[in-house]
């Protein structure tokens, strides 16, 4: 057997072996989030135990799709000091936050952290540096809150009553310093691309547990996202945060290099926060084209060696597609990735069923479309191509 027969069979295996350990670490998760107890009822313990929460959510025109956040966010069971960083909004935003201000005190719920059950404030910023807007929003909020655990969340998304208390429910062990929540996209419309977006929010989450459960956390969904204080006060605060595209991931990575403290992931969905689809396969190349860019040039090396080394190899085993009726051999690569991408679909199917629309057979078609999507975006960011977000490049 010639040096390239070994390459092209070692390929299928480590490839295939790589997502079964993913899998492995879906699981080791799973049994953490069994193990650790938890439940609503520690929530409410760690409530009586006085810890505090700073939920804070930078806001940049964003009334078409924040009044379904701002509708959960008074139905939470778990007191928060909410801050939001409106972020030179020039829409009807500021308007609207100030008339959940009002909303929540005349409910009686805006009172204070430490008592009542939402202190809800807005920090107005009139001018943002850059280079990575919303990280410097990030930061200024932070800067003003004052919780033991910083949460964090996004104007486009919608939180069951009990996710403050999901979440802050699994910080109950003192050696974890940052958990990830499971993001979802909302079930909207009935085409490929609707059904898509569902799909790859579920693949990534997939990804995203799993190398968590290995040990290996590097990326995360800024959008459901708890931090210890203690945590964060580790790495130097949030300003000893590099600028990144994917400030979450950046974040995340920094946490888990240190050693200091524990980076978890909840495989359980009751922590789960939905996020509007976007509207247009533009919108939707952007967006993922942003979380791409950010593994691939990480300022983690653990991080940006793990996600290259992915999406590299999903890459490989497509562009050598067409090249098979040429070179036979080299079968192993699409095959590799194949098989991969069948087994994650199957997992997908099994362990996230709660989040994606009925649509039998049509997932053989979003099986297929991944990998490709995936070479494609990997492309573009070797290529050069920057995201935007809200408009201003990252």
């Amino acid at each position: 057997m010639t040096a390239f027969d070994l390459f092209c069979y070692g390929y299928g295996v480590v490839f295939v072996a790589l997502h079964i350990m993913l899998t492995i670490g879906i699981f080791r998760e799973w049994l953490w989030d069994r193990r650790s107890g938890v439940s609503l009822q520690l929530g409410k313990n760690e409530k009586q135990a006085g810890h505090r929460v700073s939920l804070i959510i930078p806001i940049h025109n964003e009334s078409c799709r924040i009044e379904g956040l701002l509708r959960s966010l008074l139905a939470q069971d778990f007191p928060a000091e909410i801050i939001f960083v409106d972020d030179r909004s020039d829409d009807g935003s500021p308007a609207m936050l100030a008339q959940f201000a009002k909303d929540a005190a005349q409910l009686g719920q805006c009172a204070s952290i430490y008592g009542g059950k939402h202190d809800c404030r807005v920090i107005t910023l009139a001018e943002n540096p850059g280079p990575n807007y919303k990280q410097h929003a990030l930061s200024v909020g932070i800067a003003e809150s004052h919780g033991d655990y910083l949460l964090f969340t996004d104007g486009d998304c919608e939180a069951p009553p009990g996710w403050i208390s999901a979440m802050v429910s699994r910080m109950n062990d003192p050696r974890v310093g940052a958990v990830i929540g499971p993001v979802f996209k909302k079930k909207q419309g009935r085409g490929f691309f609707a059904l898509y977006q569902c799909f790859d929010h579920v693949i990534r989450c997939h990804y995203l547990i799993g190398a968590t459960g290995l040990g290996a956390a590097g990326g995360g969904f800024g959008n459901n996202l708890i931090v210890s204080r203690a945590a964060l006060d580790s790495v130097g605060g949030y300003d000893a945060l590099p600028p990144s595209p994917t400030e979450d991931a950046a974040l995340i990575s920094l946490i888990r290099s240190q050693g200091a403290y524990r980076v978890r992931a909840i495989a359980m969905p009751d922590a789960a926060v939905e996020t509007s689809a976007e509207k247009t396969w533009r919108d939707f190349i952007n967006q993922t084209l942003r979380w791409n860019n950010g593994g691939l040039f990480s300022p983690d090396p653990v991080t940006r060696f793990n996600y290259a080394f992915l999406m590299i190899t999903i890459s490989m085993g497509i562009v050598t597609v067409p090249l098979l009726p040429f070179i036979p051999s080299i079968w192993p690569l699409p095959v590799g990735v194949l098989t991969s991408m069948t087994f994650n679909t199957i997992a997908n199917l099994v362990l996230f069923r709660i989040s994606l629309p009925r649509r039998r057979f049509a997932y053989i078609l979003t099986l297929l479309f991944t990998p490709v999507y995936f070479t494609f975006l990997t492309a573009l960011g070797f290529l050069g191509i920057k995201p935007k977000w809200k408009g201003e490049t990252v």
